[in-house]
């Protein structure tokens, strides 16, 4: 098995530190409901922990939920993120962390996102933070300031080397003057001290405070995994910041490498652009739900696109993954009760070939591919078993029955093209557009051919 390391940056033969894969996944921060992109990363993760267990590993997975700490700027900027959307929901920062929780674990349950064996909220660990921090701060590589207590980058001369960013052009054209206490401007919070109004806070050697959002993936990696652990998973946004400074913070306490392999998923675009709150195309799980797309529709619609390449959604894209993993139960469950004889040699080929894809950094799109070469073959039980046992890796349900989607049109809808039909045949166009406009504004287009018209759902 080779993976694509983010530290080497190269592809390495996977090897284990001991008998169980130890693995630490970036969580979400909880403050409001994850967006499709977010889901791609825990899509990605579950890929890995699945082609893991496909070649037989036992797993010991941690994942975090941040609950606090995660401020709106990754530079130790602006408030917490719990707080404002405490203060801007009119919710209480534990009503809030619970509500988007409970969110979150139920788009992994429609995904068939796998959970790590360990949840590890934030909250239940700040005494494991606190005492981390304190080690750094006893080992010279933390320091006081009036607002929190800070990572001294200049003791740690490897800085930069996940990102491959260069540090010191990178500081030149910095906003020094965010926090002129700060020995250097990349130094980053590993304690906040916090205002008495600050809604969550605890009693630290430094005063009562918070703590830096990087700290707690270190602090509960440690706990969890030890002072060395084999993969560490997150998003491609991690890679310059958060990561970084994890790598910072843990190597400095430990006195060596703490993850062998650093493995990140690229970014996923709406229309090819970014997606953005402002912009309304921050999707989410339920959304598609809402236009008419099942969770498998977008798991399917992930795998197909190799987890280190950037995933452009639309909805048309959306549209075709639809047809195809509708197509794909369909040709699975024609196997189901197949009589054809298909001999061993036959179903090693595509063993072989599943197995090739997925062990090489991890291929999923490379081993749908098989998948569907396979289901070309004549009808077969043998086909249909290997199928469910590739699916032990693509997590899409493949046992279930191909569903016959129908999306009736509104009788208030079809009064409206009725109505405009004969609009049209009177040929008031002024009265025709405005009826599309009724239709658009419930949810439909309306398209006009001859001798009538088609109507869909938007």
């Amino acid at each position: 098995m080779r993976i694509y390391n983010t530290l080497t940056r190269k592809k390495e033969e996977f090897v284990p530190i001991g008998n169980t894969v130890t693995m630490y996944s970036c969580g979400p921060t909880v403050y409001n409901y994850a967006h499709i992109g977010n889901m791609r990363a825990y899509i990605f993760m579950d890929s890995v922990r699945r082609v893991l267990k496909y070649n037989g590993y036992t797993l010991k997975g941690v994942m975090n939920i941040t609950d606090v700490g995660h401020l709106l700027s990754d530079g130790d900027e602006g408030e917490d993120k719990m707080e404002k959307a405490s203060r801007e929901q009119k919710k209480s920062v534990y009503e809030i962390a619970r509500m988007y929780t409970e969110a979150f674990m139920t788009d992994l349950e429609k995904l068939n996102i796998g959970k790590p064996e360990i949840i590890a909220k934030a909250t239940d660990h700040i005494d494991d933070m606190i005492d981390y921090v304190r080690k750094l701060v006893d080992l010279g590589y933390g320091y006081e300031t009036s607002d929190g207590i800070y990572f001294d980058i200049s003791k740690f001369p490897s800085y930069g080397k996940l990102s491959g960013l260069d540090l010191e052009n990178q500081i030149a054209g910095a906003r020094v003057d965010v926090n002129d206490e700060k020995r250097h401007p990349a130094d980053f919070a590993l304690w906040k001290k916090a205002p008495k109004e600050h809604i969550m806070q605890w009693q630290s050697p430094w005063g009562m405070g918070y703590p830096g959002w990087h700290i707690e993936c270190s602090a509960m990696s440690k706990k969890y995994l030890g002072d060395r652990f084999d993969i560490h998973t997150g998003g491609v946004d991690h890679i310059p910041v958060h990561h970084e400074n994890e790598i910072a913070q843990s190597e400095a306490l430990e006195g060596h490498q703490t993850v062998n392999y650093w493995m990140h998923g690229e970014f996923m675009q709406v229309d090819g652009g970014k997606m953005s709150k402002s912009l309304g195309n921050t999707y989410t799980v339920a959304d598609l739900e809402s236009k008419g797309y099942s969770p498998m529709t977008f798991r399917y619609f992930c795998l197909n696109t190799h987890y280190r390449k950037t995933l452009n959604f639309t909805f048309s894209a959306m549209d075709a993954a639809k047809t195809a993993y509708s197509r794909l139960l369909t040709l699975v469950n024609e196997h189901k009760n197949g009589t054809h004889p298909t001999t061993d040699e036959v179903l090693k080929k595509y063993r072989d070939e599943f197995s090739a894809a997925i062990n090489d950094d991890i291929n999923i799109p490379l081993a749908l591919g098989v998948l569907w070469n396979m289901l070309k073959e004549p009808t077969s039980t043998k086909i249909y078993d290997l199928a469910l046992d590739f699916d032990r890796v693509f997590g899409l349900r493949l046992d279930e029955q191909p569903k016959i989607e129908v999306s009736p049109v509104p009788e208030n809808v079809i009064a409206l093209c009725e109505k405009r039909l004969a609009a049209r045949a009177e040929k008031d166009w002024a009265l025709s557009d405005k009826l599309r406009d009724e239709i658009s504004a419930l949810g439909y287009t309306v398209i006009d051919k001859k001798g009538g018209y088609d109507v869909k759902k938007q």
